[in-house]
């Protein structure tokens, strides 16, 4: 079987990596993640205007885009509006607004001592219409115009334009993805056709995206380690010519390498419907997520001292690889999904394995 991308897709792959690097350069990144978080109207017509955010792509371009953006750490509500919003609003007026590129909406599902989205549910009540209530660490919040509010009994949009003051900007370490609380009290609120129980189909890109963006962000700190180790010299030699210099490199290409891999699967197996999906995603989520980590303090290791500056770009991939690494459970939650789906033949979700 060919598991290799589509021409296709290597050229959205191709195209995306031109525009990051033309239109987001690290400056530019720098520059969104050190402002006030506001809807950047412009910004996101221009990823419209690529197709970035169109419903019709499937998994495989989502998990192309993904992994480049995470490259680039593209400081933009992608990843809420395209992986995690977009699915819950097939049929939903909201729908052609994210595709014009003037609307983008973030998904609230977390809630004081349930975080993740197989557990939502009960912070917020509806009543008339209305929501009261609270949703906590939402990503990408701050940066849109519309906000999907999960309940136990339904979806509900808030228009954040119509309603201003119920978002709470959080300071958070990865200021390239701006985290929020919402605090709802009495909020007009539009239901959504689509049901709860999506949620769990959701869940399962979201994690598959996320290994892809995470092997982004690893890949690109083992470029700036590779690249680094290339030309600084220390005591006249290269300093990769040094073994504990180039073995942690080594290293760090062997965990992208497993990363990717494990990545692919998943994106694979989520948009064929595979039976192994759920193992899949939380094993590429495991991996991917850690390896991040991995590949970024090792870099910053590698650099020496400028590694450890804030004006090093190095600590901005960090700080996005530790977010990707909480996002819906560390890796020894997800570890336990894949040993739950190979000792009992079931996973969390209660899926055949």
């Amino acid at each position: 079987m060919d598991f290799a991308f589509s021409e296709d897709q290597e050229l959205l792959r191709a195209a995306a990596r031109d525009f990051l690097a033309d239109r987001w350069p690290n400056e530019r990144v720098i520059a969104a993640a050190d402002s006030e978080p506001a809807f950047d109207a412009a910004a996101w017509k221009e990823l419209a205007n690529l197709g970035w955010l169109d419903s019709g792509l499937g998994v495989l371009e989502h998990a192309v885009l993904a992994e480049e953006t995470g490259t680039a750490l593209l400081p933009l509500p992608w990843f809420s509006s395209a992986v995690l919003a977009t699915p819950l609003l097939a049929g939903d007026e909201l729908l052609a607004g994210i595709e014009s590129g003037d609307r983008a909406v973030a998904l609230a599902w977390a809630e004081p001592g349930a975080f993740y989205l197989r557990e939502t549910g009960g912070g917020v009540t509806e009543s008339g219409g209305k929501l009261t209530g609270r949703k906590v660490v939402a990503p990408d919040l701050a940066s849109v115009t519309d906000v999907i509010v999960t309940t136990n009994d339904g979806l509900w949009v808030v228009d954040l334009l119509a309603q201003p003051g119920v978002v709470q900007p959080l300071s958070t370490v990865d200021r390239t993805r701006r985290l929020a609380d919402l605090n709802l009290d009495g909020t007009t609120a539009r239901r959504l056709a689509t049901p709860v129980s999506a949620l769990a189909d959701v869940r399962r890109r979201a994690l598959a995206m996320a290994a892809c963006e995470a092997v982004g962000v690893a890949q690109r700190a083992l470029d700036l380690a590779a690249d680094y180790t290339k030309t600084r010299q220390q005591f006249g030699r290269v300093i990769g010519t040094y073994q504990g210099v180039s073995h942690r490199v080594a290293n760090i290409y062997v965990q992208v390498q497993l990363a990717r891999s494990l990545a692919y699967w998943a994106a694979w197996a989520v948009s064929e419907g595979d039976a192994q999906q759920d193992i899949a995603v939380a094993a590429a989520k495991s991996a991917a997520t850690e390896a991040a980590v991995f590949a970024c303090e090792n870099a910053i290791q590698a650099h020496g001292g400028i590694g450890f500056t804030w004006e090093h770009v190095l600590h901005r991939y960090y700080k996005r690889a530790q977010w990707l690494d909480a996002f819906e459970g560390f890796g020894r939650d997800h570890r336990a999904d894949v040993a739950s789906a190979v000792l009992d033949g079931t996973t969390d979700e209660g899926t055949a394995a």
